[in-house]
């Protein structure tokens, strides 16, 4: 086995002293009449939890009784605060009990729709992240080699001198900001807002690099780059096709719901290079080559179409350029051809696209495994075109239900710092840009000003996957003015990242580097780290801030299903440590715009300094968020729905009935959560869309429509619905464009309008109207959509390829398949960067790479940890499980190599790179495959780096990072980084 138990005697004491305290406060109260539920409850948490369990069910009671103020047991102040998990995006709610001001233990909440009283290892331990022993405590400075402590005041002076320096020098382009999905809405969205006023676009977050593929593929196949359904509703499906998605480790509870599924006759396929654990629950396994998901999806559309299996009705009314790529389809993807490229024979095709055709609905679920390509975006549309094939899209049991990463990796998508938009993907037209000037309060002109010219402030940034090649770039062959000479990391994991050696490099050249975490991340390391003498830039100047935890801030939330949840604060933030959105404030005051930031938000006391009131965040997104219904989830209603979880059903997610207690607000027909788009006003009522582009509900009740984004009319084709494929109860039963102050005065609506509304809409559309009328009148009273009603695309003419296409990856083991699939064109100005395709793939086949590297790479999650891991991995509970990176290789390819089970070996890439770890010998993977886990980070090259760490901040396993290694890869459209298919060597050391 890979794992050695450890033990701390100090972590075992301690647990022992809370058992003892629950122990003698659950002896002097009186312990409840125990029903079923406590006694399953009780049991299956044993001894000590079951106590604790015991006493948590008295406090949720008593506080009901005695009100929010919690309850008083002597001097002991008992609270119970409701929050969310800050792990993955299923979205599990977490009841935290707090003693007089210390969080002391946790439950899972048993009425939560979503996680329904479960929770995986990470979420049963997410006291230790809020209370952890390895967060940073102060600010610190890098001297010598050596993190030292300083105040937040010096701290805040010589950052901002250092940027107001660089901006003189080069630019606002030379600072770039990356953000964090572990943001949540309301500091994602002011982030964003931050960078516009410090007057660039030079922003990202983690959605780069794992969904942005899924983002812009499915936007641009049928309106929104979101999963349409939800985990739920997985319970309605009939078959499960699982592609690139190791869910029962990355989303652990959102199993229960697939599990169920089955229960009830769910047919679940897994389709990857690897066996995983989810792979283990399925009803059938198809391993494929990684890389090759587009054979795969096209060889069972091949089946599909050749006996005419697909839904031709729903083809006809609801989706565009079918025909075409049925022709392309029959005419590349034969089965020999299919075989050859991803490895699956005939047989098993025919079975797989039986198997969809003939149990519909069905749901098709894809991860990181699918998006981390450089045909991601191909990738992606090709999934959406089996499902609009099948006719399962719009369809509750359908649907495309892509699982996002982070807790919060969808709202930072939807309202957060994108290099390409601003928040509600607006994107960065003048008029977009006026829009939120004018809700922000600002002088458009004022704005217009703080950027470098009119010209970048229209112009995408660079991303978060090549911030590297901002720095290390020829100055010449950058479309701004300057390289990047500063980096914030602001809640991001460096070793998430692929081309970790370069990256390095471009830590050492940087003039500033200022890290914002609750763990100093592996940034802090390897800043510390040595590096080249001729890479080292002598002024160089690194700064670690200390962030408070999402325990420590409430705020909202949004989950993968597209449901926000509002978390309280559990705790008072510790040390020194100070939310984001007050230090966003903070340095934004130094800066000489704070005034601008916050103008429209009250001020609280925090620790006696000012910081911006969430809430009021909240309101300002939903006054400008109108483009995906980010404007009907009021702090108010969201609080309701904590407050009554046990209301909403299981499989639809929708209250039956039941009113707030504490406001008197009805909750009846609300979905929980009120997933986007939750249209409208607050006042409207819109109950959120459970599931996107359903046309049996009523738009009212969250039916809805494919979006008419991509105009009226294409060659001559007619791109809106035909007739009769319109939303319940619609008073246009046919295809419409989108709606603006024009289309309501032709229909006769325009007097539907107050005067006031009328005012507002004049010469707006649905997007731009700041009182939401137009979207009330064309839906509360018509019955439509805002945003229209059109056909989906099976053809993206904006896009490299308009049919998906199979390409080989850039570094590779079959030469022989890059000569029929081969990359695309290198791009010469591409998000402000050149970008290398068929050239760098060239080269790689001329030097016979595929021999010295004979093993595909690919990596993946672990269920014991999160992303980059520093926080999971310095958590004890969460570091016993899980103490060494490893590798594993199958049988075959470690008998030719000498190597044994539990060995160590080095994993050596085309970079130069050679990564120390441990032997997983395994049929889990292929002989042609070797996997990674990538939260791994604190050893580099065989080195330990704990001395680099601020001192008591390392976390407690370290290991090498699998994307020190990575090779160079980007997708066509969205610059996610090729981390899924690259090549290696593995050596015994």
């Amino acid at each position: 086995m890979l794992l050695t138990k450890k033990t701390s005697g100090a972590a075992a004491g301690a647990s022992e002293s809370r058992f003892v305290q629950s122990l003698r406060r659950g002896m002097a109260q009186a312990l409840p009449t125990m029903d079923r539920r406590s006694f399953l409850r009780r049991s299956g948490l044993g001894v000590g939890a079951g106590l604790a369990a015991t006493q948590l069910s008295l406090l949720q009671r008593a506080e009901a009784a005695e009100g929010k103020a919690g309850v008083a047991i002597g001097n002991t102040k008992i609270e119970v605060r409701r929050t969310v998990c800050t792990h993955c995006s299923v979205g599990c709610a977490v009841d935290a009990v707090v003693e007089n001001g210390v969080w002391v233990r946790q439950e899972p909440v048993f009425d939560s729709p979503i996680n329904l009283g479960a929770h995986c290892a990470k979420g049963a331990s997410v006291r230790e992240h809020g209370h952890g022993e390895h967060r940073l405590r102060y600010p610190m400075k890098l001297v010598n080699g050596k993190y030292q402590r300083i105040s937040w005041d010096t701290a805040y002076q010589e950052i901002t001198a250092k940027l107001m320096q660089l901006r003189k020098e080069s630019g606002p382009d030379s600072v770039y900001w990356i953000g964090s999905s572990k943001h949540n809405n309301e500091q994602s969205y002011l982030l964003r807002k931050f960078v516009s006023f410090w007057g660039s676009n030079n922003c990202d977050h983690q959605a780069r690099i794992c969904h942005s593929t899924t983002v812009a593929g499915v936007a641009n196949t049928w309106g929104y780059g979101a999963m349409t359904n939800s985990y739920n509703d997985m319970q309605n499906s009939k078959v499960a096709l699982y592609i690139g998605s190791n869910a029962a480790e990355a989303h652990p509870v959102s199993m229960l719901h697939m599990l169920h599924a089955k229960e009830t006759g769910c047919k679940m396929i897994v389709v990857d290079p690897r066996f995983t654990r989810t792979a283990a629950k399925a009803d059938h396994y198809v391993r494929i080559r990684s890389g090759t998901d587009i054979p795969f999806l096209f060889g069972l559309l091949y089946h599909v179409f050749k006996n005419g299996w697909e839904d031709k009705a729903y083809i006809n009314a609801r989706v565009y350029g079918m025909d075409e790529v049925k022709a392309d389809i029959l005419a590349k993807w034969t089965p020999d051809k299919v075989e050859d490229a991803c490895g699956v024979d005939e047989a098993t095709m025919f079975k797989v696209a039986k198997l969809m055709h003939e149990n519909r609905p069905g749901t098709l679920v894809w991860c990181m495994g699918q998006t981390q390509h450089s045909i991601g975006n191909a990738m992606v549309r090709a999934s959406c075109i089996v499902q609009l094939a099948l006719g399962n899209v719009g369809r509750s049991g359908g649907g495309a239900n892509i699982f996002r990463g982070h807790d919060n990796v969808q709202g930072a998508t939807d309202v957060g710092p994108n290099p390409d938009s601003l928040p509600g993907y607006y994107g960065l037209a003048e008029g977009s840009w006026k829009h939120f000037a004018h809700i922000w309060g600002v002088d458009y002109e004022w704005i217009k000003a703080r950027y470098a010219s009119p010209a970048l402030m229209t112009k995408p940034g660079i991303t978060v996957s090549r911030w590297i090649d901002g720095v290390l770039e020829n100055p010449d062959l950058i479309d701004q003015e300057t390289n990047l000479r500063a980096v914030f990391y602001w809640g991001h994991a460096p070793n998430s990242q692929t081309r970790g050696l370069e990256m390095k490099r471009a830590m050492d050249k940087l003039d500033l580097l200022v890290v914002v975490d609750p763990y100093p991340s592996a940034t802090a390391a390897m800043a510390a780290m040595p590096g080249k003498a001729e890479d080292l830039n002598p002024n160089r100047a690194v700064y670690l801030l200390p962030a408070a935890t999402q325990f420590e801030t409430n705020g909202s939330c949004t989950a993968s299903n597209r449901s926000l949840q509002w978390r309280e604060k559990v705790i008072e933030p510790l040390w020194e440590s100070r939310t984001d959105h007050m230090i966003m404030y903070q340095l934004a005051e130094k800066l000489g715009f704070g005034k601008e930031l916050c103008k429209n938000y009250k001020m609280q006391k925090v620790k006696d300094m000012d910081e911006p009131v969430v809430e009021d965040i909240l309101r300002e997104i939903n006054a400008t968020c109108w483009t995906i219904g980010y404007t009907g989830q009021s702090p108010e209603r969201l609080k309701a729905h904590m407050r009554n979880m046990q209301m909403f059903d299981v499989k639809t997610l929708r209250a039956k009935g039941g009113k707030d207690a504490e406001t008197g607000y009805d909750l009846t027909g609300d979905y929980f959560g009120l997933p986007w788009p939750c249209w409208g006003t607050p006042s409207l009522k819109h109950p959120g869309t459970a599931n996107l582009y359903d046309t049996s509900l009523n738009v009212m009740d969250g039916g809805g429509n494919f979006r008419a984004n991509f105009g009226v009319e294409r060659n001559g084709v007619n791109l809106l619905a035909e007739d009769g494929s319109h939303s319940k109860g619609a008073d246009l039963t046919t295809g419409y464009p989108e709606f603006d102050h024009v289309l309501l005065k032709k229909l006769g609506w325009w007097d539907d309008l107050t005067a006031e509304e009328k005012a507002a809409a004049e010469g707006k559309n649905w997007k731009t109207d700041p009182s939401g009328g137009i979207i009330r009148v064309v839906m509360k009273i018509h019955g439509c959509y805002p945003f229209g009603n059109a056909k989906a695309r099976a053809v993206v003419w904006n896009f490299p390829d308009a049919i998906p296409q199979h390409r080989e990856p850039i570094y590779g083991t079959r030469p022989d398949l890059v000569e029929k699939y081969p990359a695309q064109a290198d791009i010469k100005t591409f998000w402000r960067l050149p970008t290398l395709y068929t050239t760098l793939q060239k080269k790689n086949v001329a030097d016979k790479l595929y021999e010295k590297f004979p093993l595909i790479l690919t990596s993946g999650r672990l269920v014991e940890y999160e992303g980059g891991g520093e926080e999971t991995r310095s958590n004890p509970w969460l570091a016993e499980l899980q103490q060494e990176m490893f590798v594993e290789l199958n049988p075959k390819a470690a008998a030719d190599r000498g190597i044994r089970n539990g060995d160590r070996c080095w994993v050596v890439t085309p970079t130069g790179a050679r990564l120390n770890v441990q032997a997983l010998v395994t049929e889990r993977v292929g002989a042609d495959t070797a996997f990674m886990p990538f939260h791994f980070s604190g050893r580099w090259q065989g080195q330990d780096l704990l001395a680099n760490y601020p001192e008591g901040a390392a976390p407690i396993v370290r290991g090498e990072a699998v994307n020190t290694g990575t090779t160079y890869g980007y997708d066509s459209v969205t610059m996610m980084q090729e981390t899924k298919t690259t090549i290696c060597n593995i050596e015994r050391a």
